[in-house]
């Protein structure tokens, strides 16, 4: 039951953004979302459960959000600043997403092992949830190579390939530094611009 699966992750990240996750109880998770809690917990298990799926969904969400600035309609280095700018305003604007990026997990937020747990669940979305949680070091690597497959032409040589992996790399640690202590006026789209200047940008 997709829908009410949904519906259930939307008034847990809600009820997150009022009170701290040791506060949110399930039964009102349950009331929010209009389903009973019998429902919450055959999709969950849960409070362990909902809190790896919730993880899991944002995850997924700012992961969504990379590949559309990946391929706007612009030059590479305009795609790469795009890129670094949804990562600092998706983590100014989502405390998990911040937490995940920079493996910094306050006392309010759920924090869930990156390890995979046992799963039991019928529910596939909740096997992939249970599944291992990405780390910060994951989120550099899965965001470079999604640059690099989307940017790469076929056929480069491998030293270009390369050069144009260790730009992608730069731009996703100097978006993550700028999530860690924001830049001033201008911001990271003037931080990446300077920095892929002389960089083996297509």
């Amino acid at each position: 039951m997709p829908a009410a699966r949904e519906s259930l992750l939307d008034a847990a990240y809600t009820a997150l953004a009022r009170r701290p996750w040791s506060a949110v109880r399930m039964v009102d998770v349950a009331a929010a979302a209009g389903v009973s809690r019998q429902t919450l917990y055959n999709e969950f298990g849960g409070k362990d459960g909902l809190a790896r799926a919730l993880v899991r969904r944002e995850a997924d969400g700012y992961l969504a959000g990379v590949d559309r600035a990946l391929t706007g309609p612009s030059d590479a280095r305009d795609r790469l600043t795009a890129t670094a700018e949804w990562t600092t305003t998706t983590a100014r604007e989502n405390a998990l997403v911040r937490a995940m990026l920079t493996g910094c997990w306050s006392e309010r937020l759920p924090a869930p092992a990156l390890v995979p747990v046992r799963s039991g669940s019928a529910v596939p979305a909740q096997r992939r949830a249970d599944g291992p949680l990405p780390s910060p070091a994951d989120f550099v690597a899965l965001v470079r190579d999604r640059a690099v497959a989307v940017l790469a032409d076929p056929g480069v040589p491998r030293t270009d390939a390369l050069d144009l992996a260790r730009s992608c790399e730069l731009v996703v640690r100097l978006a993550l530094s700028c999530v860690a202590a924001p830049p001033a006026e201008g911001g990271v789209a003037d931080l990446v611009r300077s920095a892929l200047h002389r960089q083996s940008v297509p």
